[in-house]
C-alpha cells in the first residue's frame, strides 16, 4: 500500500498536479519501449490486459493514461515508474564539420601590439574562434585603450612568459604552459616579459573580435 501511495505521489508530482501524458510525452516513451523489445501492440496488451485501442490512443497522445493504467503498463512491461517517465533523448545530429589548418596557413592580422593568426578561419558560423598570438607588446602603455571584445576567452602560453593586464585584478605573470579563463569583455593587454616574443593560443565565443 505504501508503494502504491509512493507511486501516486510521485506521478503528482512529474506531472504538475495535471495530466502527465502531455509535457512528458508519455505515448512517445510507450511506443519507445514496444519498439525497442520488438512488441506489437497485441502484445503489449496480452502483457498489460490494455485494449489495443487503449494503447493506440495513449502512444498517440489522444487520451491520458489513468493511473491504474500506468499501473498495468509498469507491472506488464517489467520496469519501474522511472524507466516509464524517463523522457525520450532526441537523436543528436552530427554535422560532421572539420577544418585544418596547416602550419602557417592561418589568415593573419597584425597589430601594433600583436601578431594575430586566426586559425580555421574558413569555417563559417563556428561557436569559437581559435587564434594564435605573438605577442609583441612589451609594455602596458604600448595600448593606447584596453582590449575587450564580447564574450568568454580561454588563454594558454604555448612560448614565453607573459603578463596579463585586466581592469579588475592586478597584473598576472604567466608562463609556457600555464592557461586562463576570463570575461573577455572585461579590459585586458597582454605584454611578452621574456627574451623572445610569447606565443599564446586563445579560443573565443564569437564578438566583436580584435
Amino acid at each position: 500500500m505504501a508503494a502504491s501511495n509512493d507511486q501516486e505521489a510521485a506521478l503528482r508530482i512529474a506531472s504538475g498536479r495535471k495530466a502527465f501524458v502531455e509535457p512528458l510525452r508519455l505515448g512517445d516513451r510507450l511506443k519507445e519501449i514496444r519498439l525497442a523489445n520488438q512488441w506489437t501492440l497485441g502484445d503489449v496488451s496480452a502483457r498489460t490486459g490494455l485494449a489495443r485501442s487503449t494503447l493506440s490512443k495513449i502512444e498517440n497522445d489522444q487520451i491520458s493514461p489513468t493511473f491504474s493504467a500506468v499501473q498495468k503498463l509498469i507491472a506488464g512491461l517489467d520496469i519501474d515508474l522511472p524507466q516509464l517517465l524517463t523522457p525520450t533523448k532526441p537523436q543528436l545530429q552530427s554535422r560532421g564539420r572539420r577544418d585544418l589548418t596547416a602550419r602557417g596557413d592561418g589568415r593573419q592580422h597584425p597589430t601594433p601590439t600583436y601578431e594575430h593568426e586566426l586559425l580555421s578561419w574558413q569555417l563559417a558560423q563556428k561557436r569559437m574562434i581559435p587564434f594564435k598570438t605573438i605577442v609583441r607588446a612589451r609594455s602596458f602603455g604600448e595600448f593606447q585603450e584596453w582590449v575587450r571584445h564580447d564574450g568568454e576567452e580561454f588563454l594558454m602560453v604555448l612560448e614565453g612568459d607573459i603578463l596579463i593586464y585586466s581592469e579588475f585584478y592586478e597584473p598576472l605573470a604567466m608562463s609556457t604552459g600555464d592557461s586562463l579563463y576570463f570575461d573577455s569583455d572585461m579590459g585586458h593587454a597582454l605584454v611578452s616579459t621574456s627574451e623572445a616574443d610569447a606565443v599564446v593560443l586563445s579560443v573565443c565565443t564569437p564578438g566583436d573580435g580584435y
